[in-house]
């Protein structure tokens, strides 16, 4: 008599992290992507891509916004000399206010990845949202809190936008770029307010836009 034979289905392993990675994606380089600059009124929005070395691990990394500033500086430092390698991109003022912050976002991700020396076989995104990419891509919210290279993305493109800001002070030190690097504080919109926006302001942006009305005297339609 012919034994019956019952199909066993294989279910995937838990998710476990190996550097970003998770055990069931396919084989090659896993890239963590990440932006920092979204929300400011002046400046550019700028992205990283990373792809971390398993055999030159890195401690301490993290959600760039829960590091100090000391210790965001020493990590961008260890990683660029540790990481198989990274890539930082942005998307500019003027790109911003054209095409709008969330698209400009995905544009220097795009950038970003594509500036990658080795190519990856996945990029995994920090957010829930996805650019178009030439390589698979999973969005993964609050990655930069839970995967390592989305943290090394986290901290190359948040400390590249400070740099950015401080050099723009050197330039522009009545908007006060280096203590806020551009977010919409109570000195920074006071400055809006009595000199109007620099061509390093977001436009498009409402309180840029109303206060630099009423620093010009302008009357918005």
């Amino acid at each position: 008599m012919a034994t019956k034979k019952t199909a066993i289905r294989s279910t995937p392993p838990a998710p476990t992290c190996r550097q970003g990675a998770l055990l069931w994606d396919p084989p090659g380089l896993v890239a963590g992507v990440d932006e920092a600059g979204r929300g400011p009124l002046a400046g550019p929005v700028v992205a990283a891509a990373v792809i971390l070395d398993d055999l030159n691990p890195i401690a301490g990394l993290n959600d760039s916004k829960k590091l100090t500033e000391r210790r965001r500086e020493q990590l961008f430092l260890e990683i660029k000399a540790k990481a198989l390698c990274f890539s930082i991109a942005q998307a500019s003022v003027q790109e911003i206010d054209e095409i709008n912050i969330l698209q400009a976002t995905m544009l220097a991700m795009q950038r970003a990845v594509a500036g990658l020396r080795l190519k990856p076989a996945k990029a995994l995104i920090d957010g829930n949202k996805i650019p178009t990419l030439d390589v698979m891509a999973e969005a993964i919210v609050q990655g930069d809190a839970r995967v390592n290279c989305i943290a090394a993305a986290s901290i190359l493109a948040k400390v590249t936008r400070d740099h950015y800001m401080c050099d723009l002070h050197e330039q522009l030190p009545q908007y006060g770029f280096v203590s806020h690097k551009g977010y919409g504080t109570k000195a920074h919109l006071d400055a809006l307010r009595m000199v109007g926006a620099c061509e390093y302001h977001r436009r498009s942006f409402s309180p840029v836009m109303l206060l630099h009305a009423a620093a010009t005297g302008q009357v918005l339609a």
